[in-house]
């Protein structure tokens, strides 16, 4: 735990909406202290200059400049933003656009309490002595090493490039890989050897029958007709209630 409070704004243009999750924070995260609260994006950058927060609890849609907007404006982007929005369609978005967490009205304290562990663990990351450009180039070196994916077959093996499987789907004790050339492969293990043996940088697990490429081949997020992941090929795959919150946080990482 960090040995002070982060020191938070709340920003929503809705009065009760910035009042109850203050009161939800005093009560429940101790872990952060709200010093201001603002009605616009405006107004929160106005008390960004004065002092900097350790977190925003940022709204989307607001009148005047919306949560998005409010970034390109921020004057440190070092700054954790977590948005809060009744508007589900923004999730994936918010997180590539670096977003910490992403809370849905009305915030569920559970992943609230979720996510203020995730600010701290991050605040206290900073530290680490690693500057952030060797920890990719690191990174990098080691997906480019591991870019290469056996398939195992009912006649033998082939060898393709992990960049180009887009996703894996379960047939009984069967595996389908679906690859960016076109070309389909029936394997003869089943999906949770793959799980094992995939570079989970480059993959994730979000349904018992399915695993997709993250990092090459996910294209949005969509909670139309469930959860699920569009892929590059415009396959709908499905995410499990129980991976998505996993899965949301994997797509920012």
């Amino acid at each position: 735990m960090s040995s002070s409070p982060l020191q938070a704004i709340i920003v929503d243009d809705e009065h009760h909406c910035r009042h109850n999750l203050a009161e939800l924070l005093s009560e429940y995260c101790p872990e952060i202290q709200v010093y201001a609260m603002a009605a616009s994006a405006k107004e929160a950058l106005e008390q960004i200059e004065d002092t900097t927060p350790d977190v925003l609890f940022l709204d989307i849609r607001m009148p005047g400049m919306t949560g998005f907007e409010l970034l390109e404006h921020l004057p440190n982007r070092a700054i954790q933003v977590v948005f809060t929005t009744a508007h589900d369609e923004y999730a994936l978005r918010a997180l590539k656009e670096g977003a910490v967490d992403y809370l849905e009205k009305p915030i569920s304290i559970d992943e609230l309490e979720a996510c203020v562990q995730k600010l701290v663990k991050r605040k206290e990351s900073s530290s680490d002595a690693t500057p952030s450009w060797t920890k990719e180039m690191l990174k990098l070196a080691n997906l480019k090493e591991l870019d290469r994916t056996t398939i195992p077959t009912a006649d033998g093996f082939v060898m393709v490039k992990s960049s180009e499987i887009i996703h894996l789907e379960a047939a009984e004790s069967y595996t389908r890989i679906f690859l960016s050339t076109g070309e389909r492969h029936l394997s003869s293990k089943n999906i949770r050897v793959f799980e094992q043996r995939l570079n989970p940088q480059i993959f994730f697990r979000t349904h018992k029958s399915h695993i997709v490429n993250v990092l090459y081949h996910l294209k949005g997020f969509s909670r139309t007709d469930g959860n699920v992941a569009l892929m590059s090929d415009g396959t709908r795959v499905p995410i499990s209630r129980r991976k998505l919150g996993e899965f949301l946080e994997r797509v920012q990482s």
